[in-house]
């Protein structure tokens, strides 16, 4: 039990930014769908391929909030 991995106070001072990060991960599916459909229309558009990777980053945010938090936190 040398590394501590059981940090809940970082999991509950994380769950409010994470809920807004969820908001803005709902966003990053919808911003996907729509770089999805104009790649599909335009697969020479490189801006599409932008907003794809930003999308896929948006949607990655909950998970990376939580994982900041809790290694703020010492044991």
């Amino acid at each position: 039990m040398g590394d501590c991995e059981c940090k809940p106070l970082g999991f509950l001072i994380g769950l409010p930014f994470a809920f807004v990060s969820l908001l803005l991960a709902l966003v990053g599916v919808i911003v996907w769908i729509i770089g999805s459909a104009l790649s599909c229309l335009c697969p020479c558009c490189i801006c599409c391929a932008g907003l794809a990777n930003l999308a896929v980053s948006l949607v990655k945010l909950p998970i990376q909030i939580l994982r900041w938090f809790i290694d703020l936190i010492p044991c």
